[in-house]
């Protein structure tokens, strides 16, 4: 299981690059901060029941400010 979280912090990383090369340096930011989790997770070798609470909060984190953000934040159709 601990080499699934540090798989999840090389695509994260993979995508926090295409994002910086992009110019999205938000989204950068985001991904940088998922990969370092993930890695330190990763290399954590905790057990498998603990590692699925971990993601499993990540998940939950995730859709919270997802929701918040698409709701009360982001303006459909406003450009930049």
């Amino acid at each position: 299981m601990d080499n699934m979280f540090k798989l999840m912090g090389w695509w994260t990383g993979i995508f926090a690059v295409m994002f910086f090369v992009g110019d999205m340096m938000t989204a950068t930011l985001l991904f940088a901060v998922s990969t370092v989790f993930f890695l330190l997770l990763g290399f954590l070798n905790l057990t498998e029941r603990m590692y699925m609470y971990m993601f499993a909060s990540y998940l939950v984190v995730f859709m919270v400010g997802f929701s918040y953000y698409s709701t009360f934040i982001h303006v459909p159709g406003g450009g930049h």
